[in-house]
């Protein structure tokens, strides 16, 4: 069983699964959508988290017709959101363990936070 993040993918597996040519992989790499790994020799190897990505990038652009400029936005404020969300985690765990040992009184010790994600409906 392969990881999440670990490339083993080619480009020609990869646009069958997707059901897309595989010069519009390469378009999304140009554009800077996504980054597969390359073998020494150079080939492209796509893991499932990129996979799952340019299914993202599918969805936005042939369901809700965003273009790619939209499309590289909405990734990267995707990005911002789980950057800032794996922070908040972060530091309710510290809190957590504070509080744990009674270094924080539980009234100064209130953290909320709402979780966005990305929801698209399909009709």
């Amino acid at each position: 069983m392969h990881s999440y993040d670990e490339p083993v993918y080619l480009i020609s597996v990869v646009a069958t699964m997707l059901e897309i040519h595989p010069q519009t992989l390469r378009q999304y790499e140009r554009e800077g959508l996504v980054e597969p790994s390359r073998t020494q020799g150079r080939m492209r190897l796509y893991s499932q988290k990129d996979i799952d990505r340019m299914k993202l990038i599918l969805r936005l652009t042939r369901q809700m017709g965003v273009n790619l400029a939209g499309v590289d936005i909405v990734l990267q404020l995707k990005e911002q959101i789980d950057t800032i969300q794996n922070e908040i985690d972060l530091l309710r765990s510290e809190l957590s363990k504070a509080n744990r040992n009674g270094s924080v009184h539980v009234s100064k010790a209130l953290v909320k936070t709402a979780a966005y994600d990305i929801i698209i409906f399909e009709e």
